[in-house]
């Protein structure tokens, strides 16, 4: 018996959210996201859609490690916006998840509860609102073949739950595919037993 993490959390699509306190007024933005340029492009699209807003704060994690991760203030007080997002974030035990959370000052001063508070809200209505789903820590292979075998190789993939990335199918054929790593090692032996065939890793993206 293993205690390998097989799968992750994470959500199916992007939401949205409202929170007003004391004239300000909280949009939150949450994003599944993939990696860092993900996160820059989902970021710049909300500071594009809201250029007079006071505050852009946002905060994400990448990966199964959790390794990868960002909490910003954006010119609030420190701790008061980043962290809160980020919190919410874990405590769903979510990741390759971005939120972003608009802020529009209403004339108020909330001081660094009422900050923390509707940071803290905001993040955890647009999480609220969002499907979550379980996705299977994958490998990225690259496999090759001529096109002969090509049905025999899409039924393999498709019996261990792969997901095609990139596919070339001509005279010689060539498909980036992102294959369980549950399932791995078996899909690969099996692929390889295909007459002229070749299956490599590649580095996830």
């Amino acid at each position: 018996m293993t205690n390998q993490i097989e799968k992750f959390k994470t959500i199916a699509a992007a939401t949205t959210s409202f929170f007003k306190d004391r004239g300000s007024k909280f949009l939150g933005y949450s994003f599944p996201i993939q990696n860092i340029d993900d996160v820059k492009a989902k970021l710049n699209e909300v500071k594009k859609e809201h250029p007079k807003a006071t505050h852009h704060c946002f905060a994400y994690r990448i990966g199964v490690d959790g390794l990868s991760f960002r909490a910003s203030d954006d010119g609030e007080p420190s701790g008061s916006a980043g962290r809160p997002i980020l919190g919410q974030i874990d405590s769903a035990g979510f990741t390759n998840v971005l939120v972003v959370i608009v802020r529009y000052y209403g004339g108020t001063m909330l001081g660094v509860p009422g900050l923390i508070n509707a940071y803290k809200t905001a993040t955890a209505e647009a999480l609220h609102l969002t499907i979550p789903i379980e996705k299977w820590i994958c490998q990225r292979m690259e496999i090759s073949f001529d096109y002969n075998a090509m049905s025999e190789v899409l039924y393999l993939l498709k019996q261990n739950e792969a997901e095609i990335i990139k596919q070339e199918l001509q005279l010689f054929c060539s498909i980036i595919a992102d294959i369980p790593k549950v399932n791995a090692d078996t899909c690969a032996a099996q692929i390889l037993k295909i007459r002229g065939t070749t299956i490599q890793p590649l580095a996830n993206k």
